[in-house]
């Protein structure tokens, strides 16, 4: 069969066949029928997580596929498939054949198709336990999200305007506005400093999704007793903040730490799946081969790019 191999960090991925997996305890044989490539796999195959599979090793911690063989699932049964050691402490998704710890395993529905399935547990779940597990957001609430275009960003603008709050999405450039739901009002932040766009805002809840100088101007928006929940830095990983005034605003940031909520991320996993099926929640996702591995790690590292990369064996 075909996996995708790394041999070294920061080596270029490649294609080999490698012996199919056999079933053993504790574990299910999958056939894969897409496999997410996100940042974890990216931050594991430069050598900047804390651990990683010997080398050579097949990346990919999330995945979709179908079961072939096990214990506890029926032959047949889709299935998705995330964490438990994938692709951090042994081979993970990007092949054509899996033996997946059963604990790694979900249920798929049929009405969601095996990329979306294969992409929605980290941005889906995050979303959802940012907004109902650790700011805990109320209806008629003013919610701003930051970087409300990725795949996080725009499922918490989505979530939130469900929850009954008033969303503003912070975005980019104007080319992403026609992106945004209808009910959100939506903010162009430019390439320039972000404080003068933000000027005009005012917040209950920060969600901020992209760090730097974005997170440092929008926490000056949010009302004195007011929240801020921090997901992701792609923007930078370090803030600047004038103490006194801060404190004076009294702000609580509350950081997103999927690791120690992933109970509560499988928790909210039916359901999120249900509204996927059903069309209430929308995630974008561009399909690549698996020859095609090292184009979608180079493309989730773009600044402005939408949804989630996934590779899908070719039959």
């Amino acid at each position: 069969m075909k996996a995708v191999r790394v041999h070294a960090f920061d080596a270029p991925p490649v294609v080999e066949e490698v012996p199919e997996p056999r079933l053993r305890p504790g574990r299910t044989l999958v056939r894969m029928e897409a496999a997410t490539v996100g940042h974890i796999d990216r931050t594991v195959w430069r050598g900047s997580f804390l651990k990683h599979p010997p080398f050579p090793y097949t990346p990919g911690v999330e995945g979709a596929g179908v079961v072939i063989a096990s214990a506890s699932l029926a032959p047949g049964q889709r299935v998705w498939l995330r964490g438990s050691g994938l692709g951090t402490l042994f081979d993970g998704t990007w092949c054509e054949q899996i033996d997946a710890p059963d604990e790694a395993l979900g249920l798929l529905p049929d009405a969601v198709p095996a990329t979306l399935g294969s992409a929605f547990f980290s941005p889906c779940t995050s979303a959802w336990v940012a907004l109902h597990e650790v700011a805990r957001v109320r209806a008629g609430e003013r919610v701003l999200v930051t970087g409300a275009t990725g795949a996080v960003g725009s499922l918490l603008v989505q979530l939130a305007l469900d929850a009954g709050a008033e969303v503003t999405a912070a975005v980019r450039s104007a080319a992403q506005v026609q992106a945004m739901p209808a009910a959100a009002k939506v903010l162009v932040l430019g390439d320039d400093d972000p404080s003068a766009a933000l000027a005009s805002v005012t917040a209950d809840l920060l969600v901020d999704t992209v760090g730097g100088p974005v997170l440092a101007a929008a926490l000056t928006r949010v009302e004195a007793g007011g929240r801020a929940v921090l997901v992701g830095y792609t923007a930078g990983n370090a803030l600047a903040l004038d103490l006194a005034h801060f404190l004076q605003r009294d702000v609580a940031l509350l950081p997103l730490n999927m690791f120690r909520r992933e109970a509560a991320g499988r928790a909210a996993a039916p359901e999120l799946l249900a509204r996927l099926a059903d069309g209430r929640l929308r995630l974008e996702v561009q399909p690549f081969a698996l020859e095609e591995a090292a184009a979608a790690m180079d493309w989730i590292g773009r600044r402005g790019h939408r949804g989630r990369a996934v590779l899908v064996p070719r039959r």
